[in-house]
């Protein structure tokens, strides 16, 4: 669990890192169930019940039955180190060697295990100390600080108001090259022009191009609006 040179395994870090991945989605720093758990590792909820007790052990969470997983400030403090070195990662693929952007997450999902914190600072210095990665995700700094930002996703947005696209909140490569080729890229310039009831489609003005998208697709572009007025909502 915890190797010989004091660094956390692969399977340590990748729980630490979906427990933190899951608070952020939904917007809390509260427990996360072993059933979502499970769900988003791919394993079985009595793997995660076992891993869960043994991190307790190891003082990087707090995990009660029927209640979930929670972070410990150790724990937090090693989730936001691979978190770091993930989304460094991604945009020096991006920037410096010619990635296209729904082809990052794999690809950092198996570096960032491997890499050292040298490597990360070099990139990070490299990249002239970005604060966001390519998808618009706060980048972690050395001492785990993270950004934030006051994001409202298309389905808040209120008609007629007009944003620019700042975070793309989805890690499906399919769904992640649909919206791009709709040209919701980070810096758009966006509008919601016309919004269906019931969930139905959003239509927006793109760098002024007219886009028609699913609610389920506006739900995972998120735009800053500097305009103080109230959310819709799809």
């Amino acid at each position: 669990m915890i190797q010989p040179n004091g660094k956390p395994s692969e399977t340590v870090e990748n729980f630490l890192k979906a427990v933190y991945t899951l608070q952020q989605q939904e917007g809390t720093s509260g427990r996360v169930s072993t059933n979502t758990l499970s769900e988003t590792l791919n394993i079985k909820a009595p793997s995660v019940t076992d891993m869960a007790q043994r991190l307790v052990t190891a003082g990087l969470v707090d995990y009660q039955k029927y209640r979930g997983v929670l972070l410990t400030p150790t724990g937090l403090e090693i989730a936001l180190r691979v978190v770091r070195r993930h989304r460094l990662i991604e945009l020096y693929l991006v920037r410096e060697l010619g990635y296209e952007l729904h082809q990052v997450h794999e690809e950092a999902e198996r570096l960032e295990h491997a890499v050292s914190a040298m490597f990360i600072d070099s990139i990070e210095r490299k990249l002239g100390n970005p604060h966001f990665d390519p998808h618009g995700d706060p980048i972690p700094t050395a001492d785990g600080i993270v950004a934030e930002r006051d994001l409202i996703s298309l389905c808040e947005l209120q008609q007629g108001v007009s944003a620019c696209v700042s975070r793309l909140k989805t890690e499906d490569a399919a769904m992640l090259q649909f919206v791009l080729d709709r040209g919701f890229k980070l810096g758009a310039q966006v509008q919601v022009i016309g919004r269906d009831p019931f969930e139905g489609p959003v239509t927006v003005d793109v760098d002024g191009q007219t886009r028609v998208i699913g609610a389920n697709i506006a739900a995972t572009v998120y735009v800053e609006n500097n305009e103080a007025v109230p959310s819709a909502e799809c």
